[in-house]
């Protein structure tokens, strides 16, 4: 698990009970009631925005220590504003929003320490799109391969391998674009060599290539990240 801040770890005193979590279903859905709030103890999800025309933009990939359903804090809506598919089995402890509401009220330093890991989040977000607006289809393509191998990337003598299986259309999901589109780009990259992929499996081995092509501005690697 991550190393929650320690006043953070605070949350696992509101904590009412632990849920298991079934590869393919959903923690919550978009629209539906946002009554708790979710620590990963173990798993992965992906938390997504359906686009007005149909397509999915996950906006971030969660797994242990990661705290989810948080948007709704202090919000007068009571809906969820993400989906949050489980895309690796696990458990979460399941804390209701009105308990931790309480706590980060009377709380200030909770409270604080809260607020700027919230902004952490947003920071991360704000990077996102700004890929996305700024360098189209290949851009977000090229800044999410980058993403995932500062959040999964491990160093061999070939380059990165990104050490989490993934499908093109959960690429294309990241990217707001569609799989073909993904397809494309990564046959192309393949074929300058850029990366290799094996059993869903990618290896990066020339990512100055992938910064240089989207005018990296080298965010730290705490911002540049998929989790």
């Amino acid at each position: 698990m991550k190393e929650i801040p320690v006043k953070l770890s605070r949350l696992f005193e509101t904590v009412h009970h632990v849920k298991k979590i079934e590869k393919g279903t959903f923690l919550f859905r978009e629209g539906a009631v946002a009554d708790e709030l979710y620590i990963i103890q173990n798993g992965i999800l992906q938390l997504s925005k359906i686009i007005p025309d149909g397509r999915e933009l996950t906006l971030r990939m969660c797994n242990s220590g990661d705290f989810v359903g948080e948007l709704n804090l202090f919000s007068p809506s009571s809906k969820y504003l993400l989906s949050a598919r489980v895309s690796e089995s696990g458990e979460v402890a399941v804390i209701f929003k009105r308990d931790l509401e309480d706590q980060l009220s009377q709380n200030l330093p909770l409270a604080l320490e809260f607020i700027s890991w919230m902004n952490l989040q947003y920071r991360k977000t704000q990077t996102k799109f700004r890929d996305l607006v700024l360098h189209g289809k290949k851009g977000a393509l090229y800044s999410t391969l980058i993403r995932f191998s500062n959040s999964y990337g491990t160093e061999a003598d070939t380059g990165i391998i990104i050490n989490v299986p993934l499908t093109n259309q959960e690429l294309a999901n990241f990217c707001g674009t569609s799989r073909e589109v993904v397809n494309r780009l990564l046959s192309e990259l393949r074929k300058n060599g850029v990366i290799s992929i094996s059993k869903g499996m990618i290896t990066i081995h020339d990512l100055n290539f992938l910064k240089q092509e989207i005018d990296c501005e080298d965010c730290p690697v705490e911002i540049c990240k998929v989790d």
